[in-house]
């Protein structure tokens, strides 16, 4: 483990998760209540043994910043660090990130003054809980060039992601998303468990140093799982890291709606209650929840909330989140606030509506960002098999209604 670094990809616009990233990065989307997506890849290389990781950054980065910054500092004596590289405009180029491969390439300059043989490249969006050293392990024990962490899917699920063909433990074939039938049926496995058909890549690899260096020469290949991985299967060993845990791509709305909702059942495949593998997170030091004369069934409920005489069901509650009398909340996901508004605060921004949700509301199937003011007696429905829109107050992905970031909706609106 001491040979290797970690690089985290900090994603790029995330228009798929649109609105929840119109004003911060993909991996700062705040996520079961109090955490974040970068928490998870981070406490992975943490709870694995990996201490010295990158974060490459370019859009909205502000938060994401800010959060990295303020949790992840190690002591003196331990050798460790998470460095953040931002996208830059050098002497050498002028240009942005073009892809995750092109995001690498720009930063080898700054990867290359650590000594390390290996380099273990990880998305900043998913939600899973692996132990690296067993990927390292694999990848020396098989002397692979590099090493791709695969997982079963569904056919369903393959034309979304990198799929794979694997023979005597490597890999042999790879098609980045495919979608002609024929593709599919060429790379289906059988013998998968649980009705799964296809293998498929996680976006985690792991490298040689040498290898990634000699692959990233060709400066038109920007992108890892279309042009880099395709191209490294033909020239060097690689090998598949077989993963049966737990592992969800949370790039769209409707992945992130149902991987929070999964948290509130009795037994969620994802276990943030693992002592020997815990997630980590910004502390706080929030008082504990206080609900008065509260109905809360299945539903997870984060520091420092304030529920008066309401009903909530199957839903996530951020933290400082405050919901009033008569209100309901359903298969919804509230994400919080980020202080506590006094009553001298709330008169100097001249706002009418409280931060919070007001009395008597009707909350199902939404998701509430950050710092919302929604006033008594709103109500905010379902919106299956509707399309996509956007309005004044709320946006539409994936049949799911979302409340952007700050917005104020007035009392007695129907949306």
């Amino acid at each position: 483990m001491q040979r290797t670094i970690a690089v985290i990809m900090g994603g790029g616009r995330g228009s798929r998760l649109y609105p929840l990233t119109r004003e911060r990065a993909k991996p700062a989307v705040p996520l079961a209540g109090k955490y974040r997506l970068i928490d998870i890849p981070l406490s992975n290389c943490i709870n694995s043994g990996l201490r010295r990781i990158f974060v490459l950054t370019q859009f909205n980065t502000a938060s994401l910043h800010r959060h990295i910054r303020t949790t992840y500092n190690f002591d003196t004596f331990s050798h460790g660090y998470v460095h953040i590289l931002a996208a830059e405009q050098t002497a050498q180029s002028q240009s942005w990130y073009q892809g995750t491969a092109d995001a690498v390439r720009k930063n080898l300059r700054h990867l290359e003054l650590d000594t390390a043989d290996q380099v273990l490249i990880l998305s900043g969006d998913q939600l899973y809980r692996m132990d690296f050293s067993l990927l390292l392990e694999h990848h020396a024990a098989t002397a692979a060039d590099a090493t791709l962490a695969v997982i079963p899917v569904t056919w369903q699920e393959a034309p979304a992601l990198g799929i794979l063909r694997v023979a005597d433990g490597r890999v042999v074939e790879f098609v980045e998303k495919p979608i002609e039938e024929s593709v599919l049926d060429s790379l289906s496995v059988s013998g998968l468990p649980g009705g799964k058909t296809h293998l498929a890549s996680m976006g985690i690899y792991c490298f040689q140093r040498d290898v990634l260096r000699e692959l990233l020469a060709d400066e038109a290949k920007e992108d890892f799982g279309k042009q880099v991985i395709p191209e490294a299967i033909h020239r060097y060993q690689v090998s598949a890291f077989a993963f049966d845990g737990y592992w969800e791509d949370i790039g769209t709305i409707r992945a992130f709606y149902e991987a929070n909702l999964e948290l509130t059942r009795p037994l969620p495949r994802f276990n943030f209650f693992d002592e020997e593998a815990p997630i980590y997170t910004h502390p706080r030091n929030l008082p504990p929840a206080k609900m008065n004369y509260c109905e809360v069934r299945r539903s997870v409920v984060a520091d420092g909330c304030i529920l008066e005489d309401c009903q909530i069901t199957g839903s996530v509650i951020g933290v400082r989140t405050q919901i009033g009398a008569g209100t309901v909340v359903h298969d919804s996901i509230i994400m919080g606030l980020d202080y506590f508004e006094s009553e001298e605060r709330l008169h100097s921004t001249g706002a009418e509506v409280c931060m919070g949700i007001g009395r008597n509301c009707r909350i199902s199937g939404a998701i509430v960002d950050k710092n919302c003011r929604i006033g008594d007696n709103v109500a905010i429905g379902r919106r299956i098999g509707a399309p996509d829109e956007e309005g004044e107050l709320y946006v539409v992905r994936d049949g799911i209604t979302i409340i952007p970031r700050g917005t104020v909706v007035p009392p007695g609106t129907l949306i």
